[in-house]
């Protein structure tokens, strides 16, 4: 039986009745999509190189991309479609704090892109460094430190490739697909789309997600443009649409005895706000997935090009999130397979509700193939962390460039496979809450990655140390918070700085007091002279380009990194 077959057999069942012309659209186009993803692996391949048996040529496709892939490319790793989702889910929520901090986020990201990852990549470029970890640990001279930055981004990678499989079931779920009481009918469509994902990804390695953004992008944008001039014309214009909004906002929440939310963020929540998009614009390109992407490309101009256009995706996430807006003037109930107000249903639903079925079934089919791209490059970078820093570094110092090849393909799939039991067997709210951890957890890399770029004061022992006091911090205080409905832990990523009443996002916080932590403990280890490590770098590494000469590896610079 097909996949298609068992999809439509599985939907028979669900609580939502089948759209059966938006369904084959969206099954149409996932498995064109699938193909281009198979056919990649041979993209810009010289019969030595088949069979990708290196991590530059499976993990970093080559390190060959151009200015446009590598738009592409990054455009799909970072906009997500948990992004799409989630992004106009909250604005439908709770409005602008938890929802529109999101574009000033990506406004300042870029000026952060541009200054810090063209170093990297010149550095990257010179040692043959494959992960952030591998330049901490060429720079400070030390496994634990790397071993540490490396253990952070695999952590914090996972439910984020897990979330990307909630988009995907989103889709399904409003196109009534994966209902019903037994488990597998719930759950086929999104194995399936996962043993898809995982036979690609594992044959053609970082090509398949860069090919397959293209198409992912172009659906996207589409999608987005005819929405933003359609819908609000249905309902009678923006004025409407923010007074629906703002009527929705004002109402008081039952749960907390305060309004739902607001449709600008108030002076109350300004710190919150602008901590947020600051944190998150610092924590993005320090996950693996968008060093990877950015190590991709073929010459450090090709970074700042991009870091100069990118921004065009932010007008199109501003115009996204106002989707939540428009939703609730639409009267769009997004009622999950508990028959629940599911808000992650809200951008779905809401196309099939007010556009005809074929191009409801291509805006569903952008979303999930949008899940396909980011959770590719994300399972290819958790696997090369540990293939690089945790495998050849701990156990293996001797492996060939094949055998790291091998292990990464094999944990790829096992990264996967965990994301996918992540999303089956663990509540959704679950996923979402360790996500958010992640973003507090991956901020701590931040000293010892981007204080590296620049200088090499810092002492290692004492980095190490901000980032345990980081990590300790930063995960007790988002413990702490509970949620007012459900009154679980974990249940936000905003709380008061210690000892005052002043709200701010915590990863901000626990990065603040590892920057103190590390600077201290650095002057503490200078005044003892404490030893430090070869830095295996030099300055003018750091201004390297694609035709300077490589550096060779040697095995006291990069097989046996001292403690």
């Amino acid at each position: 039986m097909s996949a298609a077959s068992v999809t439509l057999v599985a939907a028979a069942t669900a609580p939502h009745p089948v759209n059966g012309i938006a369904l084959t659209v969206v099954i149409v186009i996932f498995v064109a999509v699938a193909i281009l993803g198979f056919v990649a692996a041979r993209w810009r391949i010289t019969p030595e190189e088949r069979g990708l048996k290196s991590l530059d040529q499976w993990g970093l496709g080559g390190r060959g991309f151009g200015s446009w892939i590598t738009w592409f490319l990054l455009g799909g790793d970072l906009y997500t479609a948990y992004t799409f989702i989630a992004v106009p889910a909250a604005m439908w929520s709770t409005g602008a704090l938890s929802g529109f901090f999101a574009v000033p986020y990506t406004v300042v990201l870029y000026p952060i892109v541009f200054l810090l990852m063209g170093r990297l990549w010149s550095v990257s470029h010179r040692h043959g460094y494959v992960t952030p970890a591998d330049f901490v640990g060429g720079r400070y001279g030390s496994k634990a430190l790397s071993t540490a930055i490396a253990v952070t981004g695999i952590v914090a990678t996972m439910p984020y490739i897990a979330l990307q499989l909630v988009g995907i079931k989103s889709v399904l779920t409003v196109l009534g697909v994966g209902g019903g009481t037994n488990a597998l009918t719930q759950d086929l469509p999104l194995i399936i789309a996962f043993v898809v994902l995982a036979a690609y990804t594992y044959t053609a390695g970082l090509r398949a997600p860069a090919v397959i953004a293209v198409v992912k992008d172009l659906l996207i944008y589409i999608a987005i443009i005819v929405a933003i001039i359609w819908l609000p014309a249905q309902f009678g214009g923006w004025g409407q649409i923010f007074d629906a909004a703002s009527a929705k906002m004002a109402a008081t929440n039952p749960a907390t005895g305060k309004p739902v939310g607001s449709v600008i963020p108030d002076a109350g929540s300004f710190n919150a706000y602008w901590t947020l998009a600051l944190g998150s614009a610092m924590a993005l390109f320090m996950y693996p997935h968008s060093i990877t992407g950015v190590l991709a490309t073929k010459s450090r101009n090709t970074i700042r090009r991009n870091a100069v256009v990118l921004p065009i995706y932010s007008l199109m996430l501003g115009f996204l999130a106002l989707l939540g807006y428009v939703a609730i003037k639409a009267g769009t109930k997004p009622i999950g397979l508990d028959g629940k107000i599911n808000p992650q249903l809200v951008v779905p639903q809401l196309f099939l509700d007010n556009f005809p079925s074929w191009f409801a079934g291509v805006a569903l089919a952008a979303i999930a193939v949008g899940a396909l791209v980011p959770a590719a490059i994300m399972s290819i970078a958790a696997s090369n962390l540990f293939t690089r820093n945790i495998y050849r570094d701990l156990f293996r110092p001797n492996a060939t460039p094949t055998q790291e090849a091998k292990v990464s393909k094999l944990v790829s799939l096992v990264v996967k496979l965990g994301a996918l039991l992540f999303v089956i067997v663990m509540d959704q709210s679950a996923a979402i809450n360790m996500q958010l951890l992640g973003g507090v957890w991956i901020l701590q890399t931040f000293p010892a990655i981007v204080a590296g770029l620049y200088t090499r004061w810092f002492h290692r022992w004492a980095l190490l140390i901000g980032w345990a006091t980081g990590i300790v911090y930063g995960t007790a205080a988002a413990y702490g918070v509970v949620n007012p409905v459900t009154h679980a832990h974990f249940g936000g990523s905003i709380a008061p700085i210690p000892f005052t009443n002043i709200p701010i996002y915590i990863a901000i916080t626990a990065f603040v007091i590892n920057a103190l932590v590390s600077v201290v403990f650095t002057l503490i280890f200078r005044a003892l002279n404490v030893p430090d490590r070869r830095d295996s770098t030099t300055p003018s590494d750091y201004g390297a380009d694609e035709h300077d000469p490589k550096v060779v590896a040697t095995s006291e610079t990069v097989n046996e990194l001292p403690v």
